[in-house]
């Protein structure tokens, strides 16, 4: 067992690099100056240090394998193909072309709320919020710079897509994390959906209801009376092969295939730019890449030190009650997340122990299932350094910390989710028509 000064310890890599970004960068009041890539090597240089008894070969191995992890590889494959996409439809014409369509199908004050459902209905259709925000941030951006709005700006509407993302990455039936929190948990997915929703739903409504308040102040810079249609087809390709449930790998080669074909034919550039244009595209991931890179390596010398164990057994040392039981639940989530930067991982991690003290204290599984899914989403959702977030910053061109206080939703569903533990909402009786 992992004792309180080992295990802050073993979490101190993490404290690094928050303090050094957050402190440098208040310092010098701008985000921009300390890039984050910097801020995560110190940590990263830090956490190899932080091995003792250990050689140098030894400790980096330790580091080279919480990097090498095959989901998080994914991850990277995913980062150098969107790369790709993105710019090869920008240099197309494609995003221009889309957001043209969107100016012309939906009144300027129902621009935010309509992407909001956009990105709720694409993510809860494919399961992933990184293919909801690969898809949609493209076209957030090119309409936030269409946009006349004293508070609307380009990390505002990208928070848009990013919240409306994070709907279908905690509900859908196809979303990595509803699976194995439904697994790790023992319910079917129907009934943790039902228990869900309940709660989630209305968190959803509200901040649509926001999105269109807000909206009623939008006004367009740029007026739309034609859309070349055949512009629109990478995107519409994109989304229809995500709604079928295609992998995202595969679709983003469709994408990509699509605005080579298109834009040669279309005459918007030759052979040889869209190979320009890929390559510029997988070079602006760089930094997303390596970012991801040295994340997963710091949190495997985190592991590797028992900083998850401490964290684990420090939270769950002290439940008392049902209610307890449901908030140890909730933090054990939260904590695991902003450390392995994973929402499904952290579901992984704690799902036993999870299991463990529902059973003790006579928790619902759904109920459990729910409070993993909800609050590991949650803090995906708010951490600058998860790879939604990067993705999003990534394509939009801004910084991560920016977009963070917009993110309506994920806050709002984190709220609603504490409110029904503290006031145990749904009731037993309301959990059994669930059932039912």
């Amino acid at each position: 067992m992992v004792n309180g000064k080992s295990g802050w310890l073993a979490l101190s890599p993490l404290f690094v690099f928050l303090a050094f970004y957050l402190v440098f960068s208040l310092l010098a009041h701008d985000f921009y100056s300390v890039p984050i890539t910097v801020a995560f090597m110190v940590a990263s240089a830090y956490s190899v240090l932080l091995m003792r008894g250990m050689t140098l070969d030894e400790r980096i191995k330790v580091y080279s394998r919480g990097a090498a992890q095959s989901n998080l590889l994914m991850m990277v494959w995913i980062f150098i193909l969107a790369g790709a996409f993105a710019y090869s439809a920008k240099q197309m014409g494609a995003i221009r072309a889309t957001v043209d369509l969107c100016l012309m199908a939906v009144p300027p004050q129902l621009l935010l709320a309509g992407l909001f459902v956009a990105a709720c209905f694409i993510s809860l259709s494919v399961g992933t919020s990184v293919g909801t925000i690969v898809a949609l941030v493209p076209i957030a951006t090119g309409i936030a710079s269409t946009i006349d709005h004293s508070l609307i700006s380009t990390p505002f509407i990208v928070a848009v897509v990013v919240g409306g993302a994070y709907f279908g990455d905690n509900l859908s039936f196809i979303s990595d994390t509803t699976i194995v929190a439904t697994q790790t948990q023992g319910c079917r997915l129907g009934d943790k959906f039902r228990m869900n929703a309940r709660i989630v739903v209305p968190a959803a409504v509200l901040v649509l209801l926001l999105y269109a308040v807000i909206g009623q102040g939008i006004e367009v810079e740029r007026e739309v009376t034609e859309v070349d249609w055949l512009l629109v087809v990478p995107y519409l390709i994109v989304l229809a092969t995500a709604l079928m449930g295609i992998n995202v790998l595969m679709v983003l080669v469709m994408g990509i295939l699509s605005t080579g074909v298109i834009g040669m034919a279309r005459g918007t550039y030759r052979f040889y730019e869209w190979l320009t244009a890929m390559g510029e595209g997988i070079l602006s991931m760089g930094e997303l890449i390596i970012v991801t890179l040295m994340a997963a390596g710091m949190v495997g010398v985190i592991r590797h030190l028992g900083g998850i164990d401490f964290i684990l057994h420090g939270l769950t040392r002290r439940i008392r009650g049902r209610r307890g039981a449901e908030l140890s639940i909730a933090a054990l989530v939260v904590f695991t997340n902003f450390c392995t930067a994973n929402n499904t991982i952290a579901i992984l991690t704690v799902g036993n122990l999870a299991k463990e003290i529902s059973e003790r204290f006579g928790v619902d599984p759904r109920r459990s299932a729910s409070i993993l899914d909800t609050f590991s989403c949650f803090a995906q959702g708010i951490i600058p350094y998860g790879a939604q977030m990067l993705m999003a910053s990534s394509l939009a061109l801004v910084n991560p910390i920016e977009i963070i206080p917009y993110l309506y939703y994920p806050f709002v569903m984190g709220l609603f989710m504490l409110g029904s533990i503290l006031v145990r909402y749904p009731n037993e009786k309301m959990r059994e028509r669930v059932k039912g």
